[in-house]
């Protein structure tokens, strides 16, 4: 088999990318280890930003986004008793679409089906060889356990924190890893229950923090800060429910319930990897990078790393130009650096540490006047906007 890029990963980074590049004119095979059911059904994210709802839209899979996407304006913080509602499109002229990360990799693995490149479900033993020279290649094993060979120009690892493209390039290049593990994590449900809000809620409680978001103007999609060594079994719908009526309380308003169909719990951490780039050989999305959702910058910032590394390929492939290759790493790499602090940020403000855990009411003062400020201060509420609706991408 011979093509231009071979992708690994057919998460939204790959699949994103593969597209990205098909509308330039270059080749590309995607290369995933789950079948397309799997794919779809992986639960994650779902706020996206401005740039990120444009990007879709230019290569032609934002209509059934732009059909059943939620436009929201902004968003809601609280402490107990108070609740304060940021307008985005005052603070700084940009708004995010609620529109789950499971629809984008629907709409683009559907484009993919039908318009190409190559998609492969279910290939295992997949190895990058000869990165380091200009004729790379990826040896797998195809879903009918035939032994394969994909010969390309290019190989991104678009396969996430276990995949085997980003030990590859940390061990050839020395590189660095930055990690933090936080001391919580989030129990997330899907329930069939109509939003009571009309923007999401993000509330700081003496309990833990809670979020109120949604997928659908039927489905509901919230959380509530527990202990990593909470089972969920130990949750029953009923207390789960308890627990967000308790942390999104409000004189006045409440939480709709209904049927929870979906209910897991989601470790928290902070990881970036570099360099992104060994060679022919190039990370993307969760390969190089993680951030707890507090920030809701995952998603987008993978669409922010394919953005920059379609250009950068479409350069060096069809005008034979290394300069936006070899600036790759550092430059998606200063926009990673930002959305993580930026993460970090609203994770520290709006979780409660408890005392086993090293954490006391000093802490807990310090979070209600940092989100105080930002109630008060148009210049605070201005930067959590620019910040949550996307900072421009640097070309």
């Amino acid at each position: 088999m011979r093509t231009q890029v071979g992708i690994i990963g057919a998460g939204p980074a790959g699949l994103l990318l593969s597209r990205l590049l098909h509308v330039q004119g270059i080749d590309s095979v995607v290369l995933e280890n789950r079948d397309r059911a799997y794919v779809e059904a992986r639960i994650r994210a779902g706020i996206l930003e401005s740039h990120t709802v444009q990007t879709l839209r230019d290569v032609g899979v934002g209509d059934r986004l732009d059909r059943e996407g939620l436009h929201h304006t902004g968003i809601h913080l609280q402490i107990p008793g108070e609740r304060v509602h940021l307008d985005f499109e005052a603070l700084c002229g940009r708004t995010v679409w609620v529109y789950g990360q499971t629809e984008v990799v629907k709409d683009l693995i559907a484009t993919q089906l039908d318009e190409g490149p190559p998609l492969l479900f279910c290939v295992t033993d997949v190895q990058p060889h000869d990165v380091d020279t200009d004729s790379p290649r990826i040896t797998f094993t195809d879903a009918d356990g035939v032994a394969q060979e994909l010969q390309c120009d290019v190989v991104v690892g678009a396969d996430g924190f276990h995949g085997v493209s980003r030990p590859l390039v940390t061990a050839a290049t020395g590189g660095k890893v930055w990690e933090r593990v936080y001391p919580f994590s989030w129990l997330g449900i899907l329930a069939d229950a109509a939003p009571a809000t009309d923007d999401l809620v993000y509330a700081w409680h003496p309990d833990g923090f809670a979020l109120y978001s949604m997928r659908s103007p039927s489905v509901s999609r919230l959380y509530v800060q527990v202990d990593p060594t909470e089972k969920i079994e130990d949750w029953s719908d009923e207390r789960i429910w308890d627990a967000l009526d308790e942390r999104l309380g409000l004189s006045g308003w409440s939480v709709n319930r209904g049927p929870i169909t979906e209910k897991s719990i989601l470790p928290m951490r902070s990881f970036v990897s570099t360099p992104m780039r060994h060679g022919r050989l190039f990370l993307a999305g969760d390969a190089a990078h993680i951030v707890p959702p507090t920030g809701a910058k995952g998603l987008n910032l993978a669409v922010a790393d394919v953005t920059l590394l379609a250009t950068a390929l479409v350069r060096l492939l069809q005008e034979k130009e290394t300069d936006l290759v070899d600036a790759y790493s550092d430059t998606a790499l200063r926009r990673i650096w930002r959305c993580t602090h930026f993460s970090w940020w609203m994770t520290s403000m709006l979780h409660t540490v408890s005392a086993a855990q090293g954490g006391d009411d000093f802490d807990h003062q310090l979070q209600l006047s940092q989100l105080r400020r930002v109630f008060a201060s148009e210049a605070a509420q201005r930067e959590l906007a620019e910040n949550y609706t996307g900072l421009p991408i640097e070309r």
